[in-house]
């Protein structure tokens, strides 16, 4: 589903049906992009649903009607950085068994060192890769979500891609 200007003008206006319909369009990128920085799918899902909290109680404040998906986008990275920073406290570093998703059957090796690669990213660069690569999303896109300049986006993205291709060959 397409965001139009007048959902979103409408949502900023305390719509609420126009605020289900803006959730409905992005909910499902939000999550995988949650669940690839998270590798939780429990933990992803109330990333999300924080997220979408956080957006109704703010939506009123968002300028231009064009920059709600960055500007949802960067909040859900600020709640994904605050889970990965409890993940850190709790338990001192993060063990990839604990969020392998369950139910899945492809558990091929290629698979799990893929995983295991992605986890020794920082959570900035998976989610730079998770946005390009997953998610489609261009680096102009991306710079306005991570609110950084595209030249940057960009390096990160080309040397982080560079690191897993050596991670996943050695």
């Amino acid at each position: 589903m397409l965001l139009s200007r007048e959902t979103i003008a409408k949502a900023k206006g305390g719509d609420r049906q126009a605020f289900g319909q803006l959730y409905e369009s992005v909910a499902l990128e939000l999550y995988k992009v949650a669940l690839y920085t998270l590798g939780n799918p429990e933990d992803a899902e109330d990333a999300v649903s924080e997220t979408f909290l956080e957006a109704w109680k703010g939506i009123s404040g968002l300028r231009e009607e064009d920059s709600f998906r960055p500007w949802i986008f960067r909040i859900l990275s600020a709640r994904c950085k605050r889970k990965i920073s409890g993940y850190i406290k709790e338990r001192g570093n993060i063990d990839l068994e604990d969020y392998l998703e369950e139910g899945v059957e492809d558990r091929s090796p290629r698979r799990a060192e893929v995983l295991e690669v992605m986890n020794r990213l920082t959570p900035e660069e998976r989610e730079i890769v998770v946005l390009s690569v997953l998610e489609g999303y261009t680096m102009r896109e991306i710079a306005q979500i991570k609110e950084l300049p595209q030249g940057t986006v960009s390096s990160k993205l080309h040397r982080t891609l560079k690191k897993l291709r050596q991670m996943l060959n050695d």
